[in-house]
């Protein structure tokens, strides 16, 4: 009997967050000899199976605790209201909540507002502030491109049911990862720290600009990663065959 085929393995080069995290903390790439489904695996409980295999059979999967709940078409503000949902009106959405995280996120800056640049505890609360922005914005906008796919048709109400089981499935674990990325900004801060003491207050380009460019970076790309799953979903609602109105 033939086996089935593996997965490619997943490279730690191949995400620019993971990227960035790996060259900002100092550390090799740690490359796993595992497939991506062997990796995820430990993830996923024996209900997130059942969940899983329901959504791949075509079964309704509600939402679960830790997957937002939220439904309607996104308005300019981020805001959710119940209406028509079309492809250009979900892709419209989509990108005026993007632009308005990518806008908080680079107008704002990294540098901490009145708190002492040279200490790390300023980035840290700007950088977790920055995560809730993102959460609460992107959290109920996933749960509205999951509805406005249910509602177009069956292949694609399976694809929405199957997010929300990954989602209900995945978004503790998520949380705790991402919690984590401060930590690793602050070795890169404390490296460019400890081998820059000696910059001038008034230097053009100080070591703690430079971080701060480092943060912003590392920001923007988990943004990026937030937004991956409601991107696809958008991408699908687009197609053709789908049953779009």
């Amino acid at each position: 009997m033939a086996s089935a085929p593996r997965l490619p393995r997943a490279s730690a080069s191949s995400s620019t967050f993971i990227r960035l995290l790996t060259q900002l903390s100092g550390a090799g790439p740690a490359e796993s000899r595992q497939t991506f489904a062997e990796q995820l695996s430990p993830w996923l409980d024996w209900t997130d199976a059942i969940s899983l295999s329901a959504a791949l059979a075509g079964a309704p999967t509600a939402d679960r605790p830790g997957a937002s709940t939220t439904t309607g078409t996104p308005t300019r503000n981020g805001t959710t209201s119940t209406g028509t949902f079309t492809a250009s009106a979900m892709r419209e959405g989509c990108a005026r909540v993007r632009a308005d995280l990518t806008r908080s996120i680079t107008t704002e800056g990294a540098c901490p507002a009145d708190a002492d640049v040279t200490a790390f505890a300023g980035y840290r609360r700007q950088y977790q502030s920055q995560q809730r922005t993102m959460a609460d914005r992107i959290g109920p906008l996933r749960s509205t491109v999951r509805s406005a796919l249910s509602k177009h048709s069956a292949a694609l109400g399976r694809l929405a049911a199957l997010d929300a089981a990954f989602d209900a499935a995945l978004a503790e674990r998520e949380r705790h990862l991402l919690a984590k990325v401060p930590a690793l900004l602050e070795q890169r801060f404390e490296r460019l720290r400890r081998a820059q003491q000696d910059t001038p207050a008034n230097a053009a380009d100080p070591w703690w600009a430079a971080y701060g460019r480092d943060m912003q970076n590392v920001l923007l790309a988990e943004l990026d990663v937030r937004l991956q799953p409601i991107d696809g979903m958008v991408a699908a609602l687009g197609q053709p065959n789908t049953g779009q109105p």
